[in-house]
């Protein structure tokens, strides 16, 4: 199988050490492809910059395109020793912006990336030129999966071990083909889901120990998170909740019309409470929209960042 990086980036895959939210130095991969202004792709949970190959070579003809993998996530060094605190996500992406662009660049984040790009643009205003944002789980009262409910109740431990036996690397076909279905779930037309992405797709969790402790991790956060939410205690969405009045920069909201994970109706809602938001539905489109539509997603990207209007 070829090499991604190489195949997808002139320079092939790159490499920024950052410190982390607790100040340690922590190893990011990234990638970046043309000229122009700096456009961030920020992927979701369990993914990695992968989840993105469609859009980085329409998109870098308009901009210079940095697709990076968050700590813990693809190629990305996984700390697994060290426990994160809730939000670290949102001062890694501050100390990568500030390390690689030098203007605020367009973020474009789906799922949970999408989540932290708001609370970036709450904290940060000045790091950051326009937002985009692709079914985001911000108003969202569950995990949305089984297999997510199951890792976030899993102990770390156990995790840990499973991970530390290099089981998903003995059972490579088995983890491939589930992976596979769970993918092909979140898309309107299965089919497109190929072999090849689905190597790729799994290929952190088979190939690199650390992979799935770092994202049961990340769940279990966000399991915390929403608890936390339901019971009034102190907790970072509703922090977001509350102060996405405060977001500024111009905020282009994309919803799948068929996704079951978080209803359009919560793009919706989103775009109420973004000021100088705009929402466009795509239609036929699941969960998974920067691949199963993602010439909707990039042509939408292109026209609102041409859109005088918005700056």
């Amino acid at each position: 199988m070829k090499d991604w990086w190489q195949e997808t980036f002139p320079q092939g895959q790159q490499s920024l050490v950052i410190s982390d939210a607790q100040g340690y130095p922590v190893k990011i991969a990234y990638g970046e492809k043309g000229t122009g202004k700096p456009l961030i792709l920020l992927h979701g949970m369990g993914s990695w910059s992968y989840n993105w190959r469609y859009s980085i070579d329409p998109l870098s003809k308009y901009f210079r395109v940095i697709c990076f993998d968050a700590k813990g996530y693809g190629f990305s060094e996984k700390p697994w020793f060290r426990r994160e605190h809730n939000g670290h996500q949102v001062i890694e992406l501050e100390r990568i912006i500030q390390a690689l662009c030098d203007e605020p660049p367009l973020i474009v984040a789906e799922s949970l990336g999408g989540l932290i790009a708001l609370a970036f643009a709450q904290k940060n205003p000045e790091l950051i030129g326009r937002l985009v944002v692709v079914n985001v789980p911000v108003f969202t009262e569950r995990l949305p999966h089984w297999a997510m409910w199951l890792l976030a109740q899993t102990p770390l431990e156990v995790i840990q071990t499973i991970d530390s036996l290099r089981l998903a690397y003995l059972f490579a076909p088995l983890v491939r083909e589930v992976m596979a279905i769970e993918r092909r779930g979140v898309l309107f037309d299965p089919s497109i889901l190929t072999q090849e992405d689905v190597y790729w797709i799994t290929y952190p969790f088979i190939e690199f120990p650390g992979t799935l402790v770092k994202v049961a991790e990340e769940l279990q956060i966000a399991a915390r998170e929403i608890e936390h939410w339901q019971t009034n205690k102190p907790n970072m969405l509703t922090n977001i909740q509350n102060n996405l009045n405060l977001i500024k920069c111009p905020t282009l909201i994309l919803w799948g019309d068929q996704d079951s994970w978080f209803p359009a109706s919560h793009g919706e809602k989103l775009h109420r409470c973004i000021p100088n938001s705009k929402l466009q539905i795509l239609h036929n489109c699941y969960h998974d929209a920067s691949t199963g539509s993602s010439k909707e997603l990039n042509a939408a990207i292109v026209e609102f960042t041409q859109d005088t209007n918005f700056w």
